[in-house]
């Protein structure tokens, strides 16, 4: 059973927004660093963002600016909202904890395309 559940994908037209959730166990938001990844298919994971525990967030620098992680303790939920969407944007994202040692979920595909 998967650690972390991806959603909010989809198909959004070129300067578009869309916003993903990850829902995670209560351990994984109280204990770790959280993070968006994002692979295209035979290329490395690339981090998109983090979030700690005590809310400092970290940016891909060619992702700064247009994507905001965000974190709800109370719903367990991870977020990333994502603006002016381009088509170097579609790709699956991920969500997960890299120092938990927990299982990859299964990602949420990202398509930008008119």
């Amino acid at each position: 059973q998967g650690q972390f559940v991806e959603s909010g994908g989809g198909l959004v037209q070129p300067g578009g927004s869309l916003r993903l959730s990850c829902a995670a166990s209560e351990s994984m938001f109280r204990h770790y660093i959280l993070g968006w990844y994002r692979q295209a298919p035979g290329k490395q994971r690339d981090l998109v963002a983090t979030i700690t525990v005590s809310k400092t967030t970290y940016y891909n620098e060619a992702m700064k600016g247009r994507f905001t992680i965000s974190g709800d303790n109370d719903k367990n939920t991870l977020t990333l909202q994502m603006n002016d969407l381009n088509a170097e944007d579609t790709i699956v994202y991920y969500c997960y904890a890299p120092d938990s040692g927990g299982s990859w979920g299964q990602g949420t595909q990202v398509t930008v395309s008119s």
